[in-house]
């Protein structure tokens, strides 16, 4: 089921299906970040914003959550 990265909880994982702007792929890009790339939730920043997005790119984010990687 697709859902925003935003909406993921701390511990789950997630594949990145797509993005809602091209501003936020570059970004993504930049880091490593493209469609079909696995993501962790480790951490949510205390102020509600994600360590490496803010919470507003998180949610231009698409991914399914799936199982833990070994």
């Amino acid at each position: 089921m697709k859902k925003r990265l935003s909406e993921v909880r701390v511990g789950k994982y997630a594949v990145i299906t797509e993005f809602e702007n091209d501003d936020i792929f570059l970004k993504l890009m930049e880091m490593g970040c493209i469609p079909g790339e696995i993501v962790k939730i480790d951490q949510i920043a205390p102020l509600g914003d994600p360590l490496s997005l803010r919470l507003d790119e998180a949610e231009m984010i698409w991914v399914e959550e799936t199982a833990v990687i070994a």
